[in-house]
């Protein structure tokens, strides 16, 4: 069972909703947390409510210049978890150019300049722990989320590749899938959302993951089960039931 106290951990996309409760859960546990986010007073805000040591360390996920300067002065970590992103719903025919760029560019490509920035460190020292966040939108497409069932379709196999790689490196890989959780994101959805989380019940799923040495966690079930079973229906069978014309 992995053990918090004593260790440094880097929370990027920290300052609300998921993952301002998962630093939360991990302060308590005794980690010394660093908080990233875009929004100074934000994370002025989230730093307060930790109970244990804590750092804020503003960063764009979007910047390569400003991921790569905000690692350096984060120093050495024993853990890093990306949990960044944005989300619009949007359908195909009603495409928003800039909106499914930027989530392309923050929830994917932002997700590759963090771990591109703390990951050789790991490797070289034979140690370290990345926690990726994807979703259940990821396993396959969904009507109405051009834009982010991609993104987290990338993150999520960047995950994988990445655990492929360093099994048995002494640098450890992680990936959670949630559904929905109840943020000024999923407000954005004006129809129903099953099983909904509120973000400290994620974060202790989320927790409790990140405690263990499985791979990935895909939650809440039962409905987890619905995303990782289309991943068997035909294609045919798949967009009869989830898209109908």
């Amino acid at each position: 069972m992995r053990e918090f106290a004593g260790k440094r951990y880097w929370l990027v996309g920290a300052s609300e909703g998921l993952g301002l409760s998962l630093a939360r859960r991990l302060s308590a546990a005794g980690a010394e947390v660093i908080l990233s986010a875009r929004s100074p007073d934000k994370l002025a805000e989230a730093v307060a409510l930790m109970p244990g040591r804590a750092i804020a360390l503003p960063v764009d996920v979007a910047s390569t210049a400003s991921v790569r300067a905000a690692a350096e002065q984060a120093g050495q970590i024993d853990g890093v978890v990306f949990l960044a992103g944005v989300y619009w719903p949007m359908r195909a025919q009603d495409w928003d150019a800039d909106a499914v760029e930027a989530m392309c560019d923050i929830n994917l490509t932002g997700c590759a300049r963090v771990m591109g920035a703390v990951v050789p460190g790991m490797v070289a020292r034979g140690r370290g722990h990345v926690v990726i966040t994807g979703s259940l939108s990821g396993f396959r497409g969904l009507p109405g989320a051009v834009g982010y069932c991609a993104s987290k379709a990338g993150t999520m196999s960047l995950a994988e590749s990445m655990y492929c790689d360093l099994r048995g490196s002494g640098v450890d890989v992680q990936l959670c899938n949630p559904g929905f959780i109840r943020t000024r994101l999923t407000d954005k959805n004006d129809f129903r959302m099953p099983q909904i989380m509120e973000p400290a019940q994620a974060a202790q799923v989320m927790f409790e993951h990140m405690t263990g040495d499985r791979f990935s966690n895909s939650f809440p079930v039962p409905f987890a089960w619905v995303f990782r079973l289309s991943q068997f229906l035909p294609d045919w069978a798949y967009y009869r039931l989830f898209a109908p014309r």
